[in-house]
């Protein structure tokens, strides 16, 4: 069968990646067309545009790029409408993917399938209309969407696991340097490491990256090492590289597998931090912090930001989001962490053991594929 996939940024090729790779397994004719990354194209079939072309966060950098953004989107329709594949999946990144849902829903005959659901339960909660029209069938990795979707909304979901859950027990069990290899292959001295995880985008990098390095300069006995953003390059944090902090690229498992503790801008990235068990502070500054502080009550429906208190559904990690994002918050919050028997890191942890299970095992993209051939052996 053709596989038409679309994704907007790296934790999106991650996991799209790994649900073509279980497709393959199932489907040894599977065909792959996609908006996608160098890890989907590590899978095999023709890339379309790479998620870095499509990838622009923030009011104002979407402003200066609409015209880029809306070509793309045009290419997009006209290409998944050409090539006429039995499935389009789309991979969270609403804002892009429900445009083309609309589109393909109305103009073609081809299922639409959703995998990695758009977060409308935190906000554009009013996005489940477009949801329900256009597509087909919804893969949701998260356990409390469940009820979200199929309680508040009445539209049927299918739970698969969470991918984040495959992701990281591969790694652990396949991929795993020792911490001797890994500080010898990026030349790094045997001290304890705060992982550094700023963002995948150059405007979250500069809004919390100097702030973490000034945190952890507090604690002059800890290493502190930026995991490299994928698809940005080391000039951009030349600026940053000075007095003992380190980079290291296309290693974001083995700094999380060989450190103490974490400063992580929300996202996925909190969830796999928690999977590794190092304890974080989730930092997210932004410009006008007071007036994201004041939409936040007025519009935004969740009680946290991070996917590690969403899913635990308390405050299993300390989230400093705008005007909380100060120096001193930040060197307070990793100070509690840093000693081994502190009483806030022995929480934390225990609250990861609970937030895995309540997560489940690994298989989640084996389940997804299974699903779709399933879905789509059974429609035609």
């Amino acid at each position: 069968m053709k596989y038409y996939l679309i994704v907007g940024e790296a934790s999106g090729d991650l996991h799209a990646s790994n649900l073509m790779k279980s497709i393959k397994e199932i489907d040894k004719n599977a065909d792959f067309r996609f908006f996608g990354g160098d890890l989907m194209s590590a899978v095999g079939g023709t890339r379309v545009k790479h998620y870095r072309e499509l990838a622009y966060m923030g009011f104002i950098p979407v402003l200066m790029h609409l015209r880029t953004i809306f070509a793309n989107m045009k290419l997009c329709k006209k290409d998944v409408e050409e090539w006429a594949p039995d499935v389009l999946i789309l991979v969270d990144y609403p804002g892009f993917n429900l445009s083309i849902a609309e589109y393909i829903h109305k103009n073609t005959k081809i299922p639409v399938y959703y995998y990695i659901s758009p977060k409308i339960w935190a906000w554009k909660e009013h996005r489940i209309k477009n949801i329900k029209r256009d597509v087909h069938e919804l893969f949701s990795i998260l356990p409390f969407e469940i009820d979200f979707f199929e309680k508040k909304h009445d539209y049927k979901i299918n739970y698969v696991g969470n991918p984040c859950v495959d992701a990281v027990d591969y790694f652990k069990r396949n991929k795993a340097l020792s911490r001797a290899a890994f500080l010898e292959k990026n030349d790094l001295t045997d001290r304890p490491i705060v992982a550094l995880l700023a963002g995948s985008r150059k405007q979250e990098i500069k809004a919390n990256l100097p702030m973490m390095i000034e945190a952890v300069k507090q604690y002059p006995e800890y290493l502190p090492v930026i995991a490299g953003a994928p698809g940005i390059d080391r000039e951009f944090y030349a600026p940053y590289l000075k007095d003992d902090v380190k980079i290291v690229f296309g290693q974001t498992y083995d700094i999380l597998n060989n450190s103490h503790a974490a400063l992580v801008t929300s996202g996925t990235a909190t969830l796999e931090t928690a999977l590794f068990n190092v304890p974080q502070v989730v930092c997210y500054a932004m410009p006008m912090a007071r007036l994201y502080s004041w939409l936040k009550k007025m519009f935004i429906k969740v009680k946290y930001v991070s996917l590690v208190n969403l899913v635990a559904d308390r405050e299993a990690v300390r989230e400093l989001i705008a005007a909380d994002m100060t120096l001193q918050n930040v060197k307070e919050e990793l100070g509690k962490l840093l000693p081994d028997d502190s009483k806030e890191r022995t929480a934390m942890l225990k609250e990861y053991s609970r937030m895995m299970d309540i997560l489940g095992g690994p298989g989640a993209s084996q389940r997804a594929a299974s699903k779709i051939i399933s879905l789509l052996g059974n429609k035609s």
